[in-house]
């Protein structure tokens, strides 16, 4: 009785070990959202502008026209990012944004992009506005995806790089001297 079992050991072990590689397979690199990061501009005072967003990588893909396609919303990395502000802000091509969370999802096309802040957290509703984005074509590849603020005087000039594609936006904060009616627009108002 003691050899019959010893000669089944070696044939469990490998069901066993079967069984969870099938149950339980180890997630390759390609699965799932890239790593989490965080982009974020601080004004003079304590005001800023943070989004949280995934990373992902090229891993020798052609993205925008690719993956990405052109004229289809994009959920901005792997999952819509999170874009906050402490502040009211005028984007300077022409909207405001209220102090508050939402999220942002962007629509690339060869030579444009539009930037679409909503309100709630699932795109499908909530809708707050749309602003054009300037794009140019990088010289040389950027394989993680990436958001980042350059800061000016008085204003943060978010940018959208991946692949060979930079697309930016610049904000600022709204003057609070002036009556919001005249920033409808994004221009005072006469």
């Amino acid at each position: 009785m003691e050899t019959f079992m010893l000669k089944k050991i070696p044939f469990a072990i490998l069901f066993v070990f079967i069984v969870c590689n099938i149950a339980f397979p180890q997630q390759g690199e390609n699965d799932g959202p890239g790593p989490r990061a965080q982009a974020r501009c601080n004004f003079s005072d304590e005001d800023k502008i943070t989004v949280d967003y995934f990373s992902p990588s090229m891993r020798g893909r052609r993205i925008f026209g690719g993956l990405v396609p052109y004229g289809k919303v994009w959920r901005t990395g792997d999952e819509a990012a999170m874009f906050v502000t402490d502040e009211d802000l005028v984007a300077l091509k022409g909207t405001n944004i209220p102090a508050g969370s939402y999220t942002i999802v962007m629509v690339p096309n060869p030579g444009k992009w539009t930037l679409i802040i909503n309100k709630n957290t699932v795109y499908e509703s909530g809708e707050l506005v749309r602003v054009p984005m300037s794009v140019k074509r990088l010289s040389a590849p950027v394989e993680q995806f990436t958001i980042s603020f350059d800061q000016g005087a008085g204003s943060c000039t978010m940018r959208v790089s991946w692949e060979n594609t930079q697309a930016s936006l610049e904000f600022a904060k709204r003057n609070t001297d002036l009556p919001l009616r005249e920033f409808v627009s994004g221009r005072p108002q006469k």
